[in-house]
């Protein structure tokens, strides 16, 4: 089962992500597992304090995603030429280098064992600055070289010429141009002159208006500047390529240096955003022992808002390995375990926990039983669930791990349920596994007080406000409180005493003391079920067509004869040359009564039945005819 999404690890780990800025980070959280070597792990926990007190101290760390660059640095490993854009992504992963090293550096003043990854980064300034200066606004500046300057002035007076030129044979030839204003047709300046005109000015024509009375001509004195614009044209993206190439080579040569630069700054992204989670939980920094204690002083779900409900106080291992938390539905055992679970595998992953004080002892496995289970397409019930579950858990179990289960030996008869739960708990006391569960069972109580290793516990709720407080009770017993529970959420004392002597005989209730007056269950009002009548029959239908009758069957009025009278639906059955057909009542007209067409006590078979059928039916009045059926 998904150990991780049972006690909301998931979600955890979602939080965590959010707090990554790198894609290889997010990555490593979303893969993250239990650490199952001590000396890692310490490491693992000191990061995380330290990156929490780096970041208290100076802030939010300048990182930024440096995932593509990755792609850009092969690209020019391999000689490709760098686009603008590429090498604007490379100069800001560069800057993002400098404020990362700018910060780390700061940090070294509180003598912050992370600070000292500054050192590791390479600022790569001269790279960065010559791409800077050369790459503005995702193209090659105009200053990026001299001879790029020159080649774009020259570019911008040849414009200049050709556009004064084109004005130039515009005012000399007024007469001819269909507006006042040149204009510009597939990168060529041209003059708007009149169709009429189309040789009174020399030049090419370029393009012409949609109604084809205006041709945009390009004079003949504006070609040889546009021939010279493209020759400079020729020239600028040479000399464009030419820098983008140098650029190129220049990120290629320090592109294992940038590469080492990502990998640092993607590994300090991974710590810095376990710090974050940390300061955003209220978090602390947790001893670990590899005895099998947990000891958790004030902790909380971490998915819980602080200060609203009781801190847990929790301690287990040495001498009590197993807890029995017994309690009302409503005082947060559940959330007592998750607890206890969440905050140990935490730690084990590196992070802090949210508790004032903490002690976690590292576990091989976390196996955790929680939920009904149910499974439609294995076609498994919830106790059926819960024991395989169960099952596969007891096959994994050992002294180093931790087990959680929830409402143990639930789902089926209590008598048969109570003995598994007992059963279940003795195979984990001989693991010498630690585990928490909890249970309503009573006799599971008394095995929990007569059984070394075992302890009760209770979880207290607020009999005011029928509110779980999540305190837990070490030593003591809980009651499930279920009369009183339904008792405040408005059972009438009628039922509550029936309950009462179910469960404890008769007389029992005679010392449950009532909270409210007699009264029974108040009914609401509501809507009731509109229900069909049985049909009836209309004996019109059956009265308006006999058999016999001859009937105009419409819209093709066809003769027929009436086989059967209407039904209830209003269909008859009537005979047509060949065939006998079903149709509506209104579709059929009375031509000529039966009455008047047969005698009283005529055969209709005659007409209606087969030659055949007749002969066989007589034969069956007479005398027995094996294998024989007739068919209307």
């Amino acid at each position: 089962m998904n150990i991780e999404k049972q006690i909301e690890f998931d979600k955890i780990k979602e939080m965590w992500m959010e707090r990554a800025v790198t894609e290889w980070a997010k990555e490593q959280i979303k893969e993250m597992s239990f650490c199952l070597s001590e000396r890692e792990l310490r490491k693992q926990l000191r990061d995380t304090t330290d990156s929490r007190r780096l970041m208290e101290k100076l802030g939010t760390p300048p990182l930024q995603n440096v995932d593509e660059i990755r792609g850009i640095l092969m690209a020019a490993r391999k000689g490709d030429c760098l686009t603008p854009y590429q090498l604007e992504r490379v100069e800001k992963a560069l800057a993002s280098v400098r404020r990362l090293k700018d910060y780390l550096g700061r940090g070294k003043l509180y003598e912050n064992p992370l600070a000292y990854y500054e050192e590791d980064l390479q600022e790569l300034g001269e790279l960065r600055e010559e791409i800077g200066r050369q790459i503005r606004g995702g193209a090659v500046d105009d200053r990026a070289s001299k001879e790029l300057m020159q080649i774009r002035e020259q570019m911008v007076r040849c414009g200049e010429q050709m556009k004064q030129k084109a004005e130039q044979v515009m005012r000399g030839n007024k007469e001819c141009m269909a507006d006042h204003y040149c204009t510009f047709r597939n990168g060529r300046v041209c003059v708007p002159v009149k169709k009429e005109y189309k040789f009174r000015i020399p030049g090419s024509v370029i393009d012409k208006s949609a109604t084809g009375n205006t041709l945009f001509l390009e004079p003949a004195g504006v070609a040889k500047y546009y021939e010279e614009l493209q020759m400079l044209q020729i020239r600028e993206e040479n000399e464009v390529y030419r820098i983008l190439y140098t650029l190129t080579a220049l990120v290629g040569d320090v592109a294992e240096q940038m590469n080492e630069n990502i990998t640092r700054m993607e590994r300090l992204d991974f710590v810095l955003s376990k710090g974050k989670l940390s300061m955003d939980m209220g978090g602390v920094e947790p001893s670990v022992n590899t005895e099998g204690r947990i000891v958790l002083w004030d902790a909380r779900h971490p998915l819980m808002e602080p200060g609203i409900h009781v801190p847990l106080q929790f301690a287990v291992g040495e001498d009590v390995r197993g807890i029995v938390i017994t309690g009302p539905n409503t005082g947060g055992k559940t959330v007592a375990i998750k607890t206890v679970m969440l905050n140990c595998m935490m730690a084990q992953c590196g992070l802090h926990v949210t508790c004032r004080e903490a002690e976690i002892c590292m576990s091989n496995f976390y196996l955790c039983d929680i939920g009904d289970g149910q499974d439609i397409g294995e076609n498994l019930s919830t106790f059926s669930a819960h024991i395989k579950n169960v099952l596969e858990m007891l096959r994994e179990v050992n002294r180093d791990s931790l087990v959680i289960m929830d409402e143990l030996g639930s789902g089926t008869d209590p008598g048969e349920g109570m003995g598994i739960a007992v059963a279940i708990l003795e195979e984990l006391r001989k693991s010498g596994a630690i585990f928490l569960v909890t249970t309503h069972y009573p006799e599971v109580k008394e095995y929990a007080a007569r059984t070394p290793g075992i302890m009760n516990a209770r979880m207290t709720f607020d009999r005011e406000t029928l509110q779980p407080t999540y305190q837990m009770v070490i030593g003591e017993a809980g009651e499930s409180c279920a009369f009183y529970i339904a008792d405040r959420l408005g059972m009438p004392n009628e039922m509550l005493r029936v309950a009462i002597r179910a469960a404890y005989g008769e007389g029992a209730e005679k010392t449950y003391g009532f909270q409210k007056g007699e009264g029974g269950i108040e009914r609401k009002r509501v809507p009731g079920i509109a229900r069909m009548g049985k049909a009836k029959t209309d004996y019109r239908l059956e009265q308006k067509f006999r058999r016999g009758d001859s009937v105009m069957v419409c819209p093709d009025k066809k003769i027929g004869i009436v086989c059967e009278p209407a039904n209830e639906k209003g269909v008859l059955r009537v005979q047509l040359p060949g065939r006998k057909i079903w149709i509506n009542h209104k579709r059929v007209k009375l031509h000529v009564a039966a009455d008047e067409l047969y005698p009283k006590d005529y055969d209709f078979s005659i007409i209606f039945d087969t030659v055949e059928n007749r002969k066989l039916r007589h034969d069956m009045e007479r005398k027995y005819t094996e294998g024989v059926v007739t068919e209307e």
